[in-house]
C-alpha cells in the first residue's frame, strides 16, 4: 500500500466519501456522497451536493429548515453500520485484541475467520504498509462481504491483505512457512482443531489470540493449549462496557451497557525443545470424557446460518459501496 493510497479523513467532503448525519434528535444515518443524489427524511431533504465540498464536523440544513451535524465515521462507526455477513468482532473486543495480541508495525498476522472484515480493518490498520494480514475464511460469501467492507472503507484493495478460501488446518501451511507468522487470531468455533497448524507457523515468542463465545469453548481451548506443551499457559478474559450520563450535576450510570460478547484466550510460543516450568497450584480435573468433547461440537455450540438470500443482499450492498469508494479514490488522482 503506497502513500497515495492511505485513506483520508481528514479535508473537505468528496464525492464517494461516507458521511455520518445526526439529526436533531440524535438519530444517525450514514450515506455516500454522489453528485446529484438527495438523502430523504420524513422532514425534508438534504441534497448530497450541499455536503460536497464542506468541512469534515459541519452543520447543514435541509429543505425543511432542520440541521443535521455532518461527520467522516470513524472506524468504530464503520464497522457497527457496514454490511454483514456474519456477526462482527465489536469494537471493545476488537480494541482488546490489538492489545493482548501485541499488533504492531509491520507484523506478519494470521486471521481466521474473516467475517465481515471488521477486525480485518483493526488489523490492517495497526500493522500499517509495512505489515501483512494473510485472512482465512470458509465460506466464500463472507470473503464476498469482507472485500467489500474493506473497500469501501479504503477505498481500495490493500496490497498487504489476502484472503485464503478454505479451512485453516489444511490451507494455513501452503501460505505461510514454518515460523514466519508474528500473531495469530482465531475467530472461529473450534480453534484447538487448528492448533498444531498456528504452531508450527508462530515463531517463537509469538502469540496465539482465540476469540471464542462460550464457556465450554474457553474451557476446550485452554486445555488444548496446555495440552500441546508449546505454549506459555494461557491467559483468558472478557471485557464489558457500561458508558455514563454526564449533563451537569446530573452524573450516572447508563442503563444499558455491553456486556459479554465473547471471551478471549491468549498464549506465546515457547522455542523448540522448551518445557514449560510446572505451576505449583491445586490440583483441577483436566480429563475430558465423551460427553464433554460432544459439548464442545460445533452443533451443540449453536453455530449460526444466515439464509443464502440476506447473504447475497450483503455481499451486493457491500460490493457497492467498494466501487463507490474506489471511484472516489480514482477521481481524486
Amino acid at each position: 500500500m503506497s502513500a497515495s493510497q492511505v485513506v483520508q479523513n481528514s479535508g473537505p467532503f468528496r464525492s464517494g466519501d461516507r458521511v455520518q448525519l445526526t439529526g436533531p434528535k440524535g438519530r444517525m444515518n450514514t450515506i455516500t456522497l454522489e453528485p446529484g443524489k438527495v438523502f430523504h427524511t420524513h422532514r425534508g431533504i438534504l441534497a448530497h451536493d450541499d455536503l460536497i465540498g464542506l468541512p469534515d464536523g459541519s452543520v447543514v440544513m435541509n429543505n425543511a429548515g432542520v440541521e443535521h451535524l455532518a461527520l467522516r465515521p470513524l472506524l468504530n462507526d464503520f464497522v457497527m453500520s457496514m454490511p454483514r455477513g456474519a456477526a462482527i468482532i465489536y469494537p471493545k473486543d476488537a480494541a482488546q485484541i490489538l492489545a493482548q495480541a501485541d499488533i504492531f508495525p509491520g507484523a506478519t498476522v494470521v486471521e481466521a475467520g474473516v467475517g465481515s472484515g471488521a477486525l480485518s480493518l483493526w488489523l490492517l490498520r495497526a500493522i500499517g504498509p509495512a505489515g501483512r494480514l494473510a485472512s482465512f475464511e470458509r465460506r466464500d460469501e463472507f470473503a464476498d462481504v469482507a472485500r467489500g467492507n474493506i473497500a469501501t472503507f479504503l477505498g481500495h484493495d490493500p496490497e498487504n491483505w489476502t484472503i485464503t478460501l478454505g479451512d485453516l488446518s489444511s490451507t494455513l501451511p501452503d501460505v505461510m512457512p514454518t515460523a514466519s507468522v508474528d500473531r495469530v487470531v482465531l475467530d472461529m468455533l473450534a480453534p484447538w482443531e487448528c492448533l498444531d497448524v498456528v504452531s508450527d507457523a508462530l515463531k517463537p515468542g509469538g502469540v496465539v489470540l482465540c476469540y471464542v463465545a462460550t464457556v465450554t469453548q474457553l474451557s476446550r481451548v485452554a486445555e488444548a493449549i496446555r495440552a500441546t506443551g508449546l505454549y506459555t499457559n494461557p491467559d483468558s478474559n472478557e471485557t464489558m462496557v457500561r458508558g455514563w450520563h454526564v449533563e451537569g450535576l446530573a452524573v450516572r450510570p447508563d442503563h444499558r451497557m455491553i456486556g459479554h460478547t465473547g471471551f478471549l484466550i491468549t498464549a506465546r510460543r515457547l522455542a523448540p525443545g522448551t518445557v514449560l516450568p510446572e505451576l505449583k497450584r491445586r490440583p483441577s480435573k483436566s480429563d475430558f470424557d465423551d460427553a464433554d468433547v460432544e459439548a464442545w461440537t460445533p452443533g451443540a455450540l449453536g453455530e449460526r446460518n444466515v439464509s443464502p438470500k440476506s447473504l447475497r443482499k450483503r455481499v451486493r450492498a457491500a460490493g457497492a459501496g467498494a466501487d463507490l469508494s474506489k471511484a472516489r479514490d480514482l477521481n481524486a488522482d
